[in-house]
């Protein structure tokens, strides 16, 4: 999750008008967006419908407070093709009790649930609170290795530290992870690719200004990239600072493509793959639908 400011609520951001009747119909999945928040809760069935219009088949709705987990899994439990994750994010790691690892493995049982967080660091706004999201990544990290579900990270201005913390981990025991809407340096991406992580590619590489973005996903390899969302936030071109929502993951995947020298349809089956492997639990619930 990443602040920015969404379209005014009732304010939903324009659509395609018939994607599929102009456009090769994609296999994606939008690996992280927010359906609970409130820009997405008044017409989310026709935001679900818009995106299955554009082949975005499966999603992961990410839950950041855990107080917030039994909306979050009610929405995953309510729709076949969502799936959630749950954890404490780095902004409210110090205004919410402390997560245990016995209650993340608790949650990790619901056959909907497919990952750990999102949690992390984030220096950018919330700076004062190092040591509590420093207490609260760690004990998300045990649940993610208790469990064997991959964890979601947000990093912010905390590149140092996030490397820091995620190799204290991986030194104790494995564990899979996804480095969440990635915009951090090449540093970092270069330290989690080296520690088998992956990199999750969002509205941010498709704006204009982000050639330093685009340069690090195209270094990466191609097994370990990821599409998100982050909806209702960072909506890619055309419609950036609108509403984001899923469908416009489509959106991303078009304008990344090229970087990788693929047709989009190649970009979204490998995207798709490494979701796949990266998160088992949905694929095989998937497969078993």
């Amino acid at each position: 999750m990443r602040r920015r400011v969404p379209s005014p609520k009732g304010s939903p951001a324009p659509v395609s008008q018939t994607p599929s009747q102009t456009l090769p119909l994609l296999d994606l999945v939008d690996s992280h967006c927010h359906l609970d928040f409130p820009d997405l809760l008044a017409d989310r069935d026709q935001v679900l419908a818009r995106a299955a219009a554009e082949g975005v088949n499966r999603m992961v709705t990410i839950c950041t407070r855990l107080k917030n987990e039994p909306t979050v899994r009610a929405i995953a439990e309510a729709h076949p093709q969502v799936f959630y994750a749950a954890g404490t994010h780095p902004m409210h790691a110090a205004d919410e009790p402390l997560a245990s690892v016995e209650e993340l493995v608790a949650l990790a049982r619901h056959p909907r649930f497919v990952g750990i967080g999102e949690t992390g660091l984030d220096y950018h706004y919330t700076a004062d609170s190092k040591a509590i999201q420093h207490t609260s990544l760690r004990v998300h990290i045990e649940a993610a290795q208790d469990t064997g579900l991959p964890l979601i990270i947000h990093a912010r201005d905390a590149d140092a530290d996030m490397e820091a913390l995620l190799a204290e981990g991986l030194a104790h025991r494995p564990f899979g992870c996804v480095m969440h809407c990635f915009s951090s340096g090449h540093r970092l991406a270069e330290a989690a690719l080296e520690m088998g992580f992956y990199l999750s590619i969002s509205g941010i590489a498709a704006f204009p200004k982000s050639q330093d973005l685009r340069d690090i996903f195209a270094k990466a390899p191609l097994d370990r990239l990821l599409l998100e969302t982050d909806s209702p936030y960072l909506a890619p071109p055309p419609y950036r600072g609108k509403r984001n929502e899923p469908a416009y993951v489509a959106h991303t995947a078009r304008a990344m493509a090229p970087v990788f020298g693929l047709t989009v349809e190649a970009f979204a089956a490998q995207t798709t793959a490494n979701f796949d492997r990266l998160f088992p639990r949905a694929a095989r619930a998937s497969k078993a639908a």
